[in-house]
């Protein structure tokens, strides 16, 4: 039995997407089979088919006469998935459960052949496509209702369907021009309506036809959406609720994602009952999810005719980024930047809570609220700064201080809370004053740390009730006192709240709203909000792109990124005037400024795109289009004058029909061949915050100049000690202090001309001292790591890791064949060898040049260039390491010392008496130096900075025993317990 609901009255509300008409169709009989058409049997978010016995037009909602952004109350909530069926001249159905078998035969006579739906993601945009067949078995015409589900912020493309052989196709049109036409169809018979949904996150999209019997109609929608990063993974979700037994129910799911997919994984959302039937298949860049479950499998149990396919298909899964903090992706002209940094230590944040407490929050939402917000203060970190607002029609603070969120302090505030009786009315001005005063004062008087986020989260369920009342002052009173360093998030319980006014003031102040639904879920709503942004990793991040080939730039500049979000960006670019793209992001994490190098091939996706049937090559026009249109949305909700907005308007207006998708400013007509049976399709007001599901506002600006210190001045080209690996510089110094494999050591004397060598034959693990100057307060040691194994009975060693600890500045730097980190304080920023990147932190640079070398520098005046070494990752023996080459300069101490640092006061040497050695190709000869006299070899050791692969021979001569008599005491000497322990002499 299918089980079925009374149909909702209209309540108006915020309006959904609804086709609606009445269609002929002939009363041929029902044929014995129906082929599948191929190819386009595509998904379904949630349809709803009500076949209602009348020919009745149903109920009609008047259109004429809305505004393009009508303001229309609450939604209605449909039964979702269900088959509704309305006898003759009854205006409104009933259940059909437990009712006679006479209502049961007559559902049995109408035939759900398929329910199929497809979804594609390339690059984070999704392509989902929805395909019904319905087949009318029943001796009378059914009114058959097609409502599907979709997420809210989608773009709907395409409509069309088939009613007994009649096939109705749709254009985009300007929504004036839109109505007029189906204004045409109205005066003919057809009717319209308009749907509500207090469906979280989703939206209704609508149309009824009328089929005869024996007749048979296949529904087909298409819509686009961006998948939105939150807390580390993309979810895409399928609302299935078919309502009976589908004699085909297929599901597909395909991800091509060119970063990789580093993770994905299918929700449990049907209590286990179809375990096993979805199947992923998971390659490196390409993943498949399929969800066909037989008839037997659909049954809610062995001989039930209900179905268990009631709920949603829910896909989580994040792409790999690993290696590097940006994917830039170019292609057919455009290009989208996706950025989403990691492994960098949270920004502190100095955070206001301001809750309404007004006697509208009463009960369950208040309560909700509590529970919420003692798990939030929780999670605040030690290094947080806090404190809470609550209004009603008076405003009442906490503390009237920021405090650290110590664990004393935060069981106090959890306390106040929890004391907290709802009462009174609503002074949402005063109150956001209160909490920005608060922030400005710690800020004016230097309270505040300088590298901290500062945050207001608003937290109400209604319009002001006390106090200032216009909404726009309240605006204007918010904009003109809050510091441009304060970012607004606004969070609006249920449907009594203006969400447009939330989302102005947020927008506004470099924050985004979003609707909390009221309802027992309140508080994991609330929670999850609060998690998006608890964690900032940078703040002020602003992409620069070169001007003379791109244009149409998306949102370029954004307050703060916040961990397991994702920012996208993404413009025009012309593939003529350049092979590559370069973008430079500028920003400012917890410890340091950042500038972040990305370089893109032009069409570099070419390849892969062709080699998959299921890839969209348009996903960068699409992704352009969906950010452009709703970040001009939201700019047309601030616009400041008439005239602007009628330019945004018409902006919109273009794109929206130049990319096919229905958006507030226009509609889809459905229409047959004939032209001569039309119904429309109006879009429901988007949010005006770009994007739905999007964490960030961000603006545009005219791209920066890099910053001066990006472009250290160039080492002086004197020679440089050195231990394995190349410098940064596209012309290097000549003469070098190096370190390389083995590690072999080469030391250049400027004064005697002459380059000296020697190797440190040790043990895996060991850390050796190569610079030490406790004076300045400046630290360079290396860890060895060995081959794979023994080549010739010898173990070969090389650096692994080395670590720089500058002392004075509290920085230090650990490089390894993997990462690079930056730690100042307690806080650490990392990199990946994948990188282009700069980091300045107060006196220390590092430059990273992607796959090559890191080159930190000191004041501009001490240098150090670390090469990276990579091998093949099957091969037998050898694996990665490290080169580091150091200049010598007088900017050290007298003190310095190590076994390269020891070299900085360069000793006197005389090498003399040279002749033949037992190696015809490797003359002896002696050398006095420190008051020894050795015996050295002449022979060949490899400089890398110039060619990573071969190397440029070297000649120097060879001290044999580790160097020893040439370099103080013995090489064990050098030995050190910890990275950044100074090396301690006798």
């Amino acid at each position: 039995m299918i089980p079925l609901t009374r149909a909702q009255p209209y309540c108006p509300a915020v309006p959904l997407i609804v086709v609606q008409g009445t269609l002929g169709s002939s009363p041929d009989p029902p044929p014995d089979s129906w082929a599948e058409a191929p190819g386009m049997m595509k998904g379904l978010m949630c349809f709803f088919l009500c076949f209602f016995l009348s020919e009745s037009r149903g109920f009609e909602i008047p259109t004429n006469g809305l505004s393009e952004f009508a303001d229309y109350g609450d939604h209605v909530e449909l039964a979702p998935g269900k088959f509704q069926f309305v006898p003759e001249n009854r205006r409104y159905q009933r259940s059909i459960s437990g009712q006679s078998g006479e209502g049961m035969e007559d559902v049995d006579q109408v035939t759900l052949y398929s329910y199929k739906v497809q979804s594609t993601i390339t690059s984070r945009v999704a392509n989902t496509v929805i395909q019904t067949k319905v087949v009318n078995h029943s001796p009378q015409p059914q009114n058959v209702v097609f409502d599907v589900q979709i997420p809210k912020g989608a773009f709907i493309s395409n409509f069309s369907m088939t009613v007994d052989g009649t096939t109705f196709t749709s254009s985009i049109k300007e929504k004036t021009v839109g109505r007029a036409l189906y204004a045409q169809a109205r005066a003919k018979g057809k009717t319209a309506g308009l749907v509500r949904s207090r469906a979280l996150d989703m939206e209704d999209f609508k149309t009824e036809v009328s089929v005869a019997p024996g007749a048979k109609v296949q529904f087909e929608l298409h819509y686009q959406e961006v998948k939105w990063r939150k807390l580390g993974s993309y979810e895409h979700r399928l609302h299935l609720q078919p309502g009976r037994l589908a004699k085909h129910l297929e599901v597909d799911v395909w991800i091509i994602e060119p970063q990789g997919l580093r993770s994905l994984h299918v929700l449990d959302t049907f209590d286990g009952h179809f375990d096993g039937v979805p199947i992923v298949s998971k390659g490196h860049q390409k993943a498949h999810v399929a969800f066909r479950p037989t008839v037997a499998q659909q049954r809610k149990c062995l001989n039930c005719s209900e179905t268990m396919v009631d709920g949603d298909l829910v896909v989580m899964y994040d792409v790999n980024r690993e290696e590097k903090v940006g994917e830039l992706q170019v292609f057919n002209g455009y290009f989208v930047h996706f950025f989403a940094p990691e492994n960098m230590d949270p920004i502190p944040k100095n955070i206001l809570f301001v809750i309404d407490v007004s006697g509208s929050m009463w009960g369950i939402k208040m309560k909700q609220t509590v529970e919420a917000m003692k798990t939030i203060l929780d999670d605040l970190r030690t290094e947080d700064h806090f404190s809470v607002v609550d209004f009603n029609h008076n405003v009442r603070t906490w503390r009237n201080d920021l405090v650290s969120a110590t664990k004393t302090q935060v069981a106090d505030a959890k306390n106040y809370i929890e004391k907290i009786q709802p009462s009174g009315g609503t002074n949402i001005n005063e109150a956001l004053l209160r909490a920005i005063f608060i922030l400005n004062e710690a800020n004016n008087l230097g309270m505040l740390d300088p590298n901290s986020v500062s945050l207001i989260i608003l937290v109400s369920d209604g319009d002001p009730t006390v106090g200032e009342l216009k909404l726009s002052k309240i605006q204007k009173n918010v904009k003109q006192n809050i510091q441009d360093n304060i970012s607004l998030f606004s969070l609006g319980i249920g449907f009594d709240v203006d969400y447009d006014f939330l989302k102005r003031l947020s927008n506004d102040n470099r924050g985004i709203a979003q609707r909390i639904y009221g309802n027992q879920d309140t508080s994991v709503q609330l929670k999850k909000f609060y998690n998006q942004v608890s964690t900032p990793l940078l703040r002020n991040v602003q992409f620069n792109y070169p001007q003379t080939s791109v244009t149409d730039v998306t949102q370029n500049s954004f307050h703060n990124y916040f961990g397991g979000s994702e920012i996208v960006v993404a413009g025009k670019v012309d593939p003529k005037k350049l092979g590559q793209l370069q973008s430079i992001i500028t920003a400012t994490s917890a410890n340091a400024e950042l500038v972040l190098e990305t370089l893109a091939e032009m069409d570099g996706l070419e390849d892969f795109l062709s080699k998959d049937k299921h890839a969209d090559p348009d996903f960068t026009r699409k992704l352009w289009a969906y950010l452009t249109i709703n970040q001009l949305l939201a700019e047309r909700s601030l616009a400041p004058t008439a005239a602007v907005k009628r330019e945004i308007t018409k902006m919109i207006l273009q794109m929206s029909l130049d990319h096919h998708i229905v958006t507030p400013l226009t509609a889809m007509v459905i229409e047959n061949e004939a032209g001569d049976e039309r119904m429309l399709a109006d879009s429901p007001p988007q949010d005006h915050s770009c994007c739905s599901g999007a964490l960030y506002h961000g603006s545009k600006v005219t791209p920066n100049s890099v910053p001066s210190w990006v472009n250290p001045s160039p080492a002086p080209k004197v020679p440089m000690p050195a231990v394995s690996a190349q410098v940064l510089e596209s012309t290097p110094p000549p003469h070098v202090m190096r370190v390389e494999n083995d590690p072999h050591f080469i030391i250049y004397l400027p004064k005697s001309q002459k380059n000296i060598c020697f190797n440190i034959d040790s043990e895996p693990g060991k850390i050796l001292n190569l610079v030490s100057d406790p004076e300045l307060g400046i630290l360079v040691n290396g860890q060895l790591v060995g081959a794979k194994k023994p080549k010739n009975k010898k173990l070969s060693t090389y650096f692994g890791k080395l670590g720089f600890y500058f002392q004075r500045e509290d920085v230090k730097v650990e490089i390894s064949t993997e990462t690079i980190s930056l730690t100042g304080g307690s806080r650490t920023s990392v990199l990946s060898w994948s990188d282009t990147a700069h980091v300045l932190n107060q006196r220390v640079l590092v430059s990273v040049k992607k796959e090559k070398t890191v080159t930190i520098t000191l004041d501009k005046e001490i240098f150090f260039s670390v090469l990276l070494h990579r091998v093949w990752k099957k091969h037998p023996i050898n694996v990665d390491f490290l080169g580091i080459y150091i200049p010598p300069t007088n900017k050290f101490s007298p003190n310095v010392h190590g076994l390269i640092g020891q070299f900085m006061n360069e000793p006197k040497i005389h090498v003399f008496n040279e002749r033949p050695g037992k190696d015809p190709e490797k003359p002896e000869a002696s050398m006095e130096v420190k008051g020894q006299k050795l015996v050295v070899t002449r022979g060949l050791q490899k400089d890398y900075r110039t060619d990573r692969v071969f190397g440029t021979d070297v000649p120097c001569w060879f001290v044999h025993n580790s160097g020893k008599g040439f370099i103080d005491g013995h090489y064990k000497d050098y030995f050190v317990p910890q990275l950044y322990s100074f090396l301690r002499r006798p």
